[in-house]
């Protein structure tokens, strides 16, 4: 069955289909000499077990250290003798293996990675390499309190669930991986039931199907229906202080939201960029810095994830402008959250995030792996257009029901300093 989806900006059908062993195949059309495959895998840091913290990662990294069929040498040089490039990435839910390469290499690519995702051995000697190397960047991820802090905000907010965890896990449980620890996580969550691939370049889908069919002819796991998500558990709201001998204060506060199945991720996506977003008007940029000159970054992020999501914004600051930081801060989100827009300003800030959205489109390696993401987790994909309309649609009332959730009393916050 294949299902096609057209934008104004693009006459040409984004499709997905199924391919005969039940694999889904998502194909994007793009014009130009670049193309893109890979594989998406709906398991990460969360779906690990007690003791298993960082396994989801460091099999990302050494996936690539050899199958039955391939030595590391040639899983390196296989795409890279063409001028392609191989790489992943590890999130809280989702795992990526994917390539970029010239055009007339599909084959090529989708053989390899295939070969990846059904017949990686994780060889003992090329594992103990690779630890020393996550070991070096859990250590230097350690020493940059500016990305610290969200770890340690995710741990005190996701208390009790999975989702606390670092996705990078810990140097004593990265001792204990072995090739067969990391085989049975590939076993258990690299299957067709909660994997999806897809392409992105000028290859005619029929063709992509053909390519992609006999590359995967092999990959048969499914899930055995055994691993089911704990749910994310929610602290109460809290105000920590961590004191050291840094010459920066970095502070994170947050809130719980609704997650990426809830018709309001528009409007959080809205709100967020109002508050702390990349464009200089944004309300904490003109508070903080333009006004008064109190901090070198504040930003806002929102993560969503299959039961719920997370709004936080970010300042880092001179230890003695923290209070008054924090102040400003907490003042600028409660009258926002208190008296809201007014209908000239609702109607620009959705203008601003609608444009923002068309410019990010063009930056293509992000604009796919977007498109895969969405496939992947709620089996559709939203075009630039579509995406487009939806923030147009947002309705003042729908912005007053998130705007509840920046009340300074349902805020938590962390400071490091």
């Amino acid at each position: 069955m294949t299902t096609h989806h057209k934008s104004e900006r693009n006459p040409v059908a984004i499709s997905h289909m199924t391919l005969p062993t039940g694999l889904r195949l998502l194909h994007i059309p793009l014009a130009g000499d670049v193309e893109y495959f890979g594989m998406a895998v709906r398991a990460g840091s969360r779906d690990e077990m007690p003791g298993e913290e960082g396994l989801a990662h460091f099999v990302e990294h050494t996936i690539f250290k050899g199958t039955i069929h391939r030595k590391a040498c040639h899983i390196v040089n296989c795409l890279e003798s063409v001028g392609g490039e191989l790489n992943a990435f590890t999130t809280k839910e989702e795992t990526n293996v994917y390539s970029v390469f010239p055009k007339g290499n599909l084959r090529r690519a989708a053989g390899l990675i295939a070969d990846l995702v059904t017949d990686s051995v994780f060889p003992a000697q090329q594992l103990d390499k690779e630890r020393s190397v996550v070991e070096d960047e859990i250590n230097s991820y350690l020493d940059s309190p500016s990305e610290a802090v969200y770890d340690d905000f995710d741990e005190l907010i996701f208390a009790g669930s999975p989702l606390a965890h670092n996705i990078l896990g810990s140097c004593d449980t990265l001792a204990t991986f072995t090739p067969e620890k990391c085989r049975q996580w590939l076993e258990r969550h690299f299957t067709i039931d909660s994997s999806i691939v897809f392409y992105a370049g000028s290859e005619r889908p029929e063709k992509v199907i053909r390519t992609v069919s006999g590359a995967f002819e092999r990959f048969t796991r499914r899930s055995n229906g055994a691993d089911t998500p704990i749910p994310a558990a929610t602290a109460a709201p809290f105000i920590i202080d961590r004191g050291s001998s840094r010459h920066q204060a970095h502070t994170l506060s947050g809130v719980i939201t609704a997650s990426l199945y809830d018709n309001s991720r528009f409007a959080l996506s809205l709100l967020s960029n109002i508050i702390g977003g990349p464009g200089m008007n944004s309300l904490l940029n003109v508070e903080l810095r333009e006004r008064r000159g109190l901090v070198y970054t504040v930003e806002s992020s929102l993560a969503l994830y299959s039961d719920c999501g997370l709004l936080t914004v970010y300042f880092g600051c001179d230890p003695d402008n923290h209070a008054r930081c924090l102040d400003v801060m907490r003042r600028a989100l409660g009258r926002l959250s208190s008296d809201g827009l007014s209908e000239r300003k609702f109607r620009q800030a959705q203008r601003q995030l609608s444009g923002q959205t068309v410019i990010s489109s063009e930056q293509r390696e992000n604009a796919v792996m977007s498109a895969a993401r969405s496939f992947l987790l709620r089996g559709e994909v939203m075009t630039t257009d579509d995406c487009r309309k939806a923030i147009e649609s947002i309705t003042p009332d729908d912005f007053r029901q998130v705007l509840k959730l920046i009340d300074p009393e349902r805020l938590s916050t962390l400071t490091l300093h």
